[in-house]
């Protein structure tokens, strides 16, 4: 799964409509061009393209009163919107993916009622522990690493990969069955993205091409 569409649909979703430019600046905001491909090339394809699809509706607008052309507001269409809690649901189950999804994945996470976020995460702690039984299958852990060669580091990694990621799992559930963070129905959920004008402390400062598209 591409961690960009989910990032950049979510993005549109949470203003309504928003122009290429803010959509980068909320992604460098939550420092997703740190932990994620989302560089001002692929959020502006990625805009482009899925507008192509049909997920998201581009608007014209009218050049602003201080001069430049004209931008291209984005709109998520009821298929975008189909499309973005199906990338959240597979992101939040899925234990076999690059980080950038479950980071990309964390930061929607409230955009689903709180009973199926523990769900999906339970999921993935059950998926997390098929796959170390799976590893268990070909390693002993009590023999070390040693016993495959240095490959065994691999198999010895993979197993700490799952523990850890099991145990920071099951973490965050406690803590969202405790009552932590406003889910969907609950009331008004956190802001996480920048007002129009709004200053971005962590904006890379380079500009792009698609910036005044």
């Amino acid at each position: 799964m591409s961690a960009i569409r989910l990032l950049v649909l979510g993005a549109v979703r949470q203003h309504g409509r928003a122009h290429g430019y803010q959509v980068r600046n909320d992604l460098e905001y939550w420092g997703a061009h740190e932990w994620s491909n989302a560089k001002p090339g692929s959020i502006y394809h990625a805009l482009k393209q899925m507008a192509k699809q049909g997920l998201l509706r581009a608007h014209e607008t009218a050049p602003s009163t201080a001069g430049g052309p004209p931008r291209t507001e984005y709109e998520i269409t009821e298929r975008g919107t189909e499309e973005y809690f199906a990338l959240l649901r597979e992101a939040l189950t899925a234990y076999d993916q690059k980080p950038d999804s479950l980071s990309a994945a964390l930061g929607f996470i409230v955009d689903l009622p709180r009973e199926e976020a523990v769900a999906l995460l339970r999921e993935r702690v059950a998926g997390l522990e098929r796959w170390r039984t799976t590893v268990l299958e070909h390693y002993t852990p009590e023999d070390g690493p040693e016993q495959l060669g240095h490959i065994g580091e691999i198999m010895n990694m993979w197993l700490h990969q799952a523990d850890a990621g099991a145990s920071w799992t099951l973490g965050l559930v406690e803590r969202i069955e405790a009552g932590a963070y406003t889910f969907a129905g609950e009331g008004e959920p956190f802001v996480g993205v920048l007002a129009e004008g709004q200053e971005n402390p962590y904006a890379t400062g380079t500009a792009h091409p698609g910036d005044r598209g």
